[in-house]
């Protein structure tokens, strides 16, 4: 017998949509350029920020948010596509999509972080690579860019193929927190205000570190005349 159980936590949703509508706004800044170029690194700058508070939050978050509780090993992933698997939030095929599109936005948000244009916009850790060092990370940067799309273009793909295929909506329990689930399925504890508080301030401090805000201000200009 089927009930209603918290599923997902506000601070997962939350974070979430976040991620969505910064990697998409990244995208569409990227494209457009230009002066679209600072919208595009304040972007990164929040996706690092997003990702060190996912981070925390998947150890100190609740129940089903939790990475020790979704990321599984190989047998439970075979038992998953044998139809054995009957547990809620992240299966274990889905939660590797999860670590790895995780981890190739933070590697998207990092190389990005000290790239450049050659045009007009330096990444705010610039200063601390080389010219020739910026350079490559810009190329991986646009390299990670298309990796990103396809894991975007599956991510979608997945959920249209449980909505249509399996009747199982992907959407709205990350919208309202909740789902149905069979019976003796408990729901989602744990993640409380002091878990809350830790994840926002290392978020915080991420996003304020890939900022530059930490790097030592630059020297004053000279005042030396110039000697003729």
């Amino acid at each position: 017998m089927a009930r209603t159980i918290k599923l997902w936590d506000l601070p997962t949703r939350v974070f979430h949509w976040c991620l969505v509508l910064c990697v998409a706004g990244a995208f569409a800044t990227g494209w457009i350029g230009g002066t679209a170029m600072a919208w595009h690194g304040r972007f990164g700058i929040a996706v690092c920020g997003l990702l060190a508070f996912r981070l925390v939050w998947g150890f100190a978050g609740s129940t089903y948010a939790r990475f020790p509780q979704f990321v599984r090993g190989p047998a439970t992933i075979l038992a998953y596509l044998k139809g054995r698997w009957h547990g809620v939030g992240h299966n274990p095929l889905g939660a590797l999509s999860v670590l790895g599109m995780l981890a190739v936005l933070a590697f998207q948000a990092g190389t990005g972080l000290a790239a450049n244009d050659d045009i007009a916009f330096n990444g705010p850790l610039y200063d601390l690579v080389s010219k020739e060092t910026s350079d490559r990370l810009a190329g991986l940067h646009r390299l990670d860019s298309w990796l990103v799309l396809l894991l975007v273009a599956l991510h979608l793909s997945a959920i249209m193929f449980y909505a249509h295929v399996r009747k199982d909506n992907l959407v709205r329990p990350m919208l309202t927190g909740r789902r149905e689930a069979e019976e003796g399925i408990p729901d989602a504890q744990g993640g409380g205000a002091a878990a809350l508080l830790i994840a926002a301030a290392v978020g915080i401090l991420a996003a304020a570190a890939a900022a530059g805000a930490f790097l030592p201000p630059p020297p004053p200009p000279s005042t030396e005349q110039p000697a003729f």
